[in-house]
């Protein structure tokens, strides 16, 4: 398909990149892309960022159907821009696709766009320590039906936002608390999707948290309450007596790729690193016995999020004395290190623009 590309009269003020929070300032374009039955995805184009028009009625608006991705784009000190594992992205947002009955798209032409964007937009890539172009796809149902069904016709498009630290307290250890009264995800439901509802249903407990002084959530299985399963929109790892152990993939756990960025560095430096189940009582257990390390978080917006502290009922637990831990600090400066060019690729995850 050919992509057609308007460009914007009027561009707007790029933010200076010591002001960059996340999220909440977008570039002069955007790519959208739309789907009928009797078209398949079509109309492919490039055209200056603006306002999804919608009936009242639309289907995203009322029974959910909606997925997306989210990935960056770095700025190396040379001036060239890259992609960190785009192509693992695009595969992840087809299995959501299909999770969710949605067309799946051809992953190597959104790949394509998606440079074409960037290549329109590179001067919004921020190059400052820390900054990256936040990239987030999505897809939604554009039906306008009350009925309760898969749509006919949806809307795939890509918008771009210079970003600075996820968290207000940057690579520093965050507060975590755990709930036995709120479930993410369970198995054989959407949790090991992208998918909008698993975090419209995170958000109670993130306010319940953020309440009492805690940065995010630490997830329980919906089954048992006992078992970990993610920290906020995050992976989470644990190091036990110098092995890392983090929650297998069970069904209700997303598969990050920033998870299986570690894991592969994990093997590659010949680290003991585990997926399994890891129960509540066991890292407790574990720290109160001074055998628990670390534990941190892995993610897109964040990289790796150290924690430096974790409340569980009336217990407060203090994570290597509320600092950040070595693997914390290994993982995120090799992760970062690859995506800023500031080290060689080994693994092949790098995409340049």
């Amino acid at each position: 398909m050919q992509i057609t590309i308007t460009k914007s009269d009027k561009l707007k003020q790029r933010p200076d990149d010591s002001n960059l929070g996340f999220g909440s300032i977008f570039t002069d374009h955007m790519f959208n892309m739309d789907y009928n039955v009797e078209q398949g995805w079509h109309n492919p184009r490039i055209e200056p960022y603006t306002t999804i028009m919608m009936d009242p009625a639309t289907m995203v608006l009322h029974y959910g159907q909606s997925i997306f991705e989210g990935l960056k784009a770095f700025k190396t000190e040379s001036g060239i821009i890259q992609l960190f594992r785009p192509t693992d992205n695009f595969k992840r947002l087809n299995i959501s696709a299909q999770a969710l009955c949605i067309p799946v798209v051809d992953e190597d032409f959104i790949f394509f766009a998606l440079k074409q964007l960037l290549n329109i937009e590179k001067n919004w890539v921020p190059s400052a320590t820390g900054t990256s172009l936040y990239i987030r796809p999505t897809i939604i149902a554009m039906d306008p039906f009350l009925g309760v069904r898969a749509s006919h016709t949806y809307r795939l498009f890509v918008i771009l936002s210079p970003v600075g630290a996820y968290y207000k307290e940057g690579f520093n250890p965050v507060k975590i608390w755990v709930t036995k009264n709120h479930v993410r995800a369970v198995s054989g439901g959407l949790g090991n999707v992208k998918t909008a509802g698993n975090y419209a249903a995170s958000l109670y407990a993130g306010e319940e948290a953020s309440k009492n002084g805690y940065t995010q959530v630490l997830w329980l299985d919906g089954i048992e309450h006992n078992y970990v399963e993610e920290v906020g929109s995050m992976n989470i790892f644990f190091v036990i007596n110098d092995e890392i152990i983090t929650p297998e993939l069970s069904g209700s756990i997303l598969p990050g790729i920033t998870r299986n960025s570690v894991i592969s560095l994990a093997k590659k430096w010949n680290l003991k690193i585990t997926e399994r189940k890891i129960s509540v009582d066991e890292f407790v257990d574990a720290h109160e016995s001074g055998k628990l390390q670390e534990i941190f978080g892995s993610g897109t917006a964040a990289v790796i999020s150290p924690v430096g502290e974790i409340k569980y009922g009336e217990k407060v637990l203090t994570i290597n004395n509320g600092k950040v831990g070595h693997m914390a600090s290994k993982f995120y400066n090799a992760i970062t290190d690859i995506q800023y060019g500031r080290a060689k690729d080994p693994f092949g995850w790098i995409e340049p623009i």
